[in-house]
């Protein structure tokens, strides 16, 4: 878990296949409505990103298939691990966001969820697919600024 001390944010989880997977077109900072067992259970780190989305139903904003472990000291009151949350956003964020995915194809990825102060908050991505061919070109790249970073670092040995 990274720290950030100016803006006090502290980095719970991240979805780093949603980057290999999508272009991310725009970001939006969120809340997330969670019950308190949920939250204990973040603290710890029981939370899990990877194959989850975002769909807008009735005007509000659910993440589906984001996965967070049961707390281990709680008992009637652990939810379902897969349950879908809603996500706080303004409503005319939603209505925006819902023309950009109806109209123009576009998905709506969690990337990553972070504590800001005492609360949860995740940033939401507004994504488009890549191609086969777009992700072998991103890994052709970044395998280049491996080698460019690793020629320079033994030459100024």
């Amino acid at each position: 878990m990274a720290q950030d001390n100016k803006s006090g944010t502290k980095t719970i989880a991240e979805n780093r296949q949603a980057r290999h997977e999508y272009f991310v077109l725009e970001s939006y900072e969120c809340g997330i409505e969670l019950v308190g067992t949920e939250v204990k259970s973040i603290r710890q780190g029981g939370v899990n990103l990877k194959d989850s989305w975002c769909d807008i139903e009735d005007g509000q904003v659910l993440v589906k298939g984001m996965h967070i472990s049961p707390y281990e000291k709680g008992n009637i009151f652990n939810k379902d691990p897969r349950r879908e949350r809603r996500l706080l956003l303004h409503k005319r964020e939603i209505l925006k966001l819902f023309g950009q995915v109806k109209q123009q194809g576009l998905t709506l990825i969690p990337l990553s969820l972070y504590f800001k102060g005492s609360r949860v908050k995740m940033c939401l991505g507004l994504c488009k697919g890549k191609k086969l061919y777009d992700k072998r070109e991103d890994l052709a790249r970044k395998q280049t600024e491996r080698d460019i970073e690793r020629t320079l670092k033994e030459r100024s040995r």
